[in-house]
């Protein structure tokens, strides 16, 4: 990217806002095209996050244009959108390594660059984070600005709005710019919007504003009233904006996110303004290249591309992954059972619930990016009779956790919670892994929790856990499912019954779900026992036991974190029988695990087949002959 000199003339004059501060304001808008074809040719050359960033090039430049960051602070939601502020903050060179191992993080992080004022990864947190910074600003009596970036998906979150309701209840000094880039409001965008906008952002309409205050305090109650309800209901005609000034918010928009030199004029109206303020800017996903405007979700995320082709079909072989499995099970399963009720917090491609959704729009709900909500919507339909799936990523349950305990575990409703990307994620980074829900999940009462190590033992363990009465969990990871030319049976599992795959010299090894195709040659090398665990709760105590009398050593392995995890059950049940027994526990270190390609972060994190085995090694080479032998305490 270094010798596009001629190409990009401008944005290669720019390593950071200060060089873009620099610019004339009439350069700006021959640097939106160049940050935009850039953003097109890098991120189809290296893959990523796509269309929301196409839609961000103006506002980005405006805001770093208008705002001194990074001593004011900008807070990106979630971080799909925030290319375009790496690029302009010293990363433009580095972008095209962005998710790869040791390349620049698909998200804002704070150990990155200063310009990365708040770590996400998650949505609806960034109101929350700039208010904070906000009240921290004010305490310290420092001169700083404090902008949250939000789009609409982010603010279905209850999250968003409880920061809303407190900002404006304590009249923090703080702007939050919601990005919205839904084109059923486009319509909205024109130029009766265009000139309120510049009107309400202008510093006549707010000294009048003001001062028609100051005026009305003096005159009676219900006068004043009446005088701040005709207000609402003339701006409500032309505005969305009466929610957030009921919040305390005074809100301008909604005015077109791609009017560069109309984002500029209103922003340097709105920055120097006091109070809690929300500007409501209409963008379009994939803005600037066709094909992404065209099917946004289709290019919401790319893999590697030629943008002059666009994207063609999707990945070919017959294998299946987990998501798509579980995809193709729910819906043989809402064939046979019309209870059961598809609940997806926002998730629809990613859970792999389009066709379900496609062929049973009654049972299927979205309840947008509501985790909570999500949880507790399911259980108080299992209350009444239905049978709720939530499909969900491992990462956002933990949103949830909560309601997992208090509205389903504690009740007991049978809730089966398809727990989708369980274990590392690869590209997407810490934020996104699953690295804790057999940790959080196995200590609740009434679940029962499972892995699968194939196609045929997911669907297996599905069924299982939709027939069982009460709540069930089944986690799996983003991840080729081994075995995909199965039976489409919905058959269920012994409850709590493991499987003996190989059994062998005095070494056992006990694998939790996908563990079993890295644990395969390893057995074969160490000539040892091999054990399908299926279920970490209830553990096959049975088996377990009778193992124990045979056995000198065992060795566990989850892609959890050890924490807590499924070798510690191991431990526990060892524990509880008096047995001092040898066993290491491989799963997932006390640390996070940064982005990369799935292999390397495995490897990274010590989950690898040459990783596992070196780990063995060692921890065999330390065991004393005595330490080697079973013994219980009597």
């Amino acid at each position: 990217m270094t010798d596009d000199r001629d190409k990009y003339p401008l944005l290669n004059q720019i390593d950071s806002p200060a060089d873009l501060r620099a610019l004339d304001e009439k350069q700006l808008l021959p640097l939106s095209k160049e940050l935009r074809e850039f953003v097109i040719e890098s991120i189809a050359a290296c893959s990523g996050h796509f269309g929301a960033n196409l839609g961000t090039i103006e506002l980005t430049i405006a805001l770093h244009y208008e705002f001194n960051t990074p001593h004011d602070r900008i807070v990106w939601d979630v971080g799909h959108q925030a290319y375009p502020h790496k690029i302009l903050t010293g990363r433009r060179e580095k972008i095209r390594t962005i998710r790869k191992t040791g390349g620049v993080s698909p998200f804002p992080k704070r150990s990155e660059s200063e310009y990365d004022t708040f770590g996400v990864g998650h949505s609806s947190t960034s109101i929350s984070a700039a208010l904070g910074m906000a009240i921290a600003s004010k305490l310290n009596n420092e001169q700083r600005r404090c902008v949250a970036v939000i789009g609409d998906g982010a603010m279905t979150a209850g999250m968003a709005f409880e920061a809303l309701n407190n900002g404006g209840d304590m009249g923090a000094d703080l702007l939050v710019i919601l990005n919205d880039n839904d084109m059923s409001i486009s319509p909205n965008v024109g130029a009766l919007s265009k000139y309120l906008t510049r009107l309400l952002s202008g510093k006549l309409y707010t000294s009048v504003r003001e001062g028609g205050k100051k005026m009305l305090d003096s005159v009676p109650g219900p006068m004043r009233e009446l005088a701040r309800r005709a207000e609402e209901h003339v701006k409500g005609m032309v505005t969305p904006g009466t929610l957030f000034e009921e919040l305390g918010f005074q809100y301008f928009g909604p005015v077109d996110g791609h009017d560069l030199p109309g984002l500029l004029h209103i922003l340097r109206n709105l920055k120097d303004q006091k109070g809690p303020r929300l500007l409501h800017i209409v963008t379009t996903k994939g803005k600037g290249y066709a094909p992404a405007e065209e099917d946004q979700v289709k290019y919401h995320a790319v893999s590697v591309f030629d943008p002059d082709q666009g994207m063609h079909g999707g990945k070919s072989g017959s294998k299946q992954n987990y998501t798509q499995v579980f995809g193709q099970w729910l819906c043989d399963m809402a064939e046979q059972d019309p209870r059961l009720i598809g609940i997806t917090p926002a998730m629809r491609e990613g859970s792999g619930m389009v066709a379900f959704a496609e062929k049973y729009p009654d049972r299927y709900i979205d309840v947008g990016i509501a985790e909570q909500h999500s949880v507790t919507l399911a259980a108080g339909l299992a209350c009444e009779g239905a049978k709720p799936v939530v499909a969900i990523y491992s990462t956002f349950l933990q949103r949830a956790y909560d309601q997992l305990v208090h509205d389903v575990a504690l009740q007991n409703l049978p809730v089966l919670f398809a727990i989708d990307r369980a274990g590392l994620v690869g590209a997407d980074g810490p934020t996104h892994a699953g690295s804790f829900d057999i940790s959080y999940m196995r200590c609740l009462p009434n679940i029962i929790i499972m892995a699968p190590s194939s196609a045929d033992e997911c669907r297996k363990m599905l069924t299982t856990g939709f027939r069982y009465n009460g709540p069930a969990a089944v986690r799996y990871p983003r991840d080729i499912a081994s075995e995909t030319n199965y039976e489409s049976t919905l058959e269920t599992l012994p409850l709590g019954k493991a499987r003996l795959v190989r059994e062998a010299g005095k070494l056992a090894l006990l694998s939790f779900g996908c563990m079993l195709e890295r644990c395969l040659p390893i057995a074969e090398q160490l000539d040892a026992t091999l054990v399908d665990m299926r279920f970490i709760k209830p553990l096959d105590e049975e088996l377990l036991l009778k193992l124990v009398a045979t056995h000198d050593q065992f060795v566990t392995l989850e892609e959890n974190s050890v924490a807590g995890g499924a070798g510690s059950a191991v431990n526990e049940l060892l524990a509880a029988h008096n047995f001092q027994f040898p066993v290491l526990n491989i799963g997932l270190p006390d640390r996070f695990i940064d982005h990369g390609s799935r292999d390397d972060v495995l490897a990274h994190a010590g989950l690898s087949v040459e990783g596992i085995l070196r780990q063995i090694h060692q921890w065999l080479a330390t065991i004393t002959p005595a330490a080697k032998k079973t013994r219980q305490i009597s």
